[in-house]
């Protein structure tokens, strides 16, 4: 069933009624063909979701009647945060639609020093934009009760700053060695966490950003003993993170 995401203040309780705006209004209408009557559901962004029917279609609104509401905790007990350096070509759209279905809150474009890719802040800023409708629509399929934000494309040193405050590090790190200590820093997660990982560009870390995370608190973990590539290596992460923290 069609899910579609809106801002609080567009679902009125008491009326029992959600407006919907926007583009979903062209794509319910023309893309869809819902009609009245027709179910969907609606999301706010909170613990909420609301299973409605088309009441009204207009030009530029879909009014819908809640029909009742309900608190499914389908997300993660915790927030993860991907910082991904960017990859070449069309590789980051691939690594968001993955990462939101897999259940990161946000995700973090890095620029790290060998990144092959290069954007200017109006390239950055469509990009951006882009990816977001992406997390948007990985959220809609995946059931996701919240679209995870992308944010602006960072250099490494503010990325850095981004995760300073987070309560786990993860740095997987191509030369690093010991399984053990990989799962020692798994197993000490809990749920309710705020969890930072940092997936380093095809060309791998530079020394000094290395450094320069382990002096941000960064863990260092493997992840075997095989070379993944930069838009496996995050989702790998997640997937281990998504079994242990989901909830029953």
């Amino acid at each position: 069933m069609p899910r579609f995401f809106v801002e609080p203040y567009q679902i009125e309780e008491v009326s029992h009624r959600i407006h919907i705006t926007g583009g979903d209004v062209n794509h319910i209408k023309n893309v869809l063909r819902m009609q009245g009557g027709e179910e969907l559901w609606v999301s706010g962004g909170g613990e909420k979701e609301y299973f409605c029917t088309i009441e009204e279609a207009s030009e530029n609104e879909i009014l819908c009647h809640i029909q009742y509401a309900q608190t499914p905790s389908y997300e993660l007990p915790g927030k993860i945060v991907l910082f991904q350096c960017l990859p070449k070509g069309d590789k980051m759209e691939w690594i968001i639609q993955k990462a939101v279905e897999l259940g990161a809150s946000e995700i973090v474009p890095v620029a790290a020093r060998r990144c092959v890719v290069r954007l200017d802040v109006k390239k950055a800023e469509k990009k951006v934009s882009r990816w977001q409708q992406i997390a948007e629509g990985a959220a809609k399929q995946s059931r996701r009760m919240k679209v995870p934000k992308i944010h602006s494309v960072q250099s490494f040193q503010d990325a850095l700053l981004l995760w300073e405050g987070l309560d786990v590090k993860l740095f997987p790190y191509e030369l690093a060695q010991g399984m053990a200590k990989t799962r020692e820093a798994f197993a000490k997660i809990q749920r309710g966490n705020t969890i930072g990982i940092f997936i380093g560009p095809e060309g791998g870390f530079e020394e000094e950003e290395v450094q320069a995370a382990l002096a941000k608190g960064a863990q260092v973990i493997t992840l075997g003993k095989r070379i993944l590539r930069t838009e496996t290596a995050g989702l790998a992460v997640l997937s281990v993170l998504m079994f242990q923290l989901e909830e029953e």
